[in-house]
């Protein structure tokens, strides 16, 4: 019942994270740029934004996994844009993103807009030395968060 309970609190949460004055723009924005590009363009365009998003906002020095986690938990939450878990495995980092207000933009645009966050954490990762790992999205091994993984091949 617990998670389920969880769940609840987090689509609610999810539903109503973004401000209504910007809901139905950016609902009107993806639907024009979904009949002007195709899905893999729409990931190239919001990876794009991602990046100059993380050149806006530098990762300084983190030394360790706990310091890049808080690097990123601080910057996502100063905007109100979800939290981060990051997840060490054998062959790849798991970078879990929760609470991203990206459903603001509507159901359709789910496909391509996650490549902002991707994007973002490209950079971020290049910045801090990680230039030749690959970074992907994956479909998230937890209920209701954006999944990446960072590893040695993509």
């Amino acid at each position: 019942m617990r998670d389920e309970h969880t769940a609840t609190l987090l689509d609610y949460y999810a539903s109503h994270q973004a401000s209504m004055q910007w809901r139905g723009f950016l609902t009107a924005l993806a639907q024009e740029f979904e009949t002007q590009l195709d899905t893999a363009h729409l990931r190239e365009l919001m990876a794009r934004i991602g990046v100059r998003f993380a050149d806006a906002h530098p990762a300084g020095a983190c030394a360790t996994l706990d310091e890049l986690a808080a690097f990123f938990n601080t910057t996502w939450s100063s905007l109100d844009w979800g939290f981060v878990n990051l997840v060490e495995h054998d062959e790849y980092l798991a970078i879990e993103h929760f609470c991203a207000p990206l459903a603001a933009f509507g159901k359709t645009a789910a496909t391509w807009t996650p490549a902002f966050l991707e994007g973002a954490y490209r950079r971020w990762l290049s910045e801090l030395g990680a230039a030749g790992l690959a970074l992907r999205q994956v479909e998230a091994s937890q209920h209701r968060a954006f999944e990446f993984r960072l590893s040695k091949t993509a």
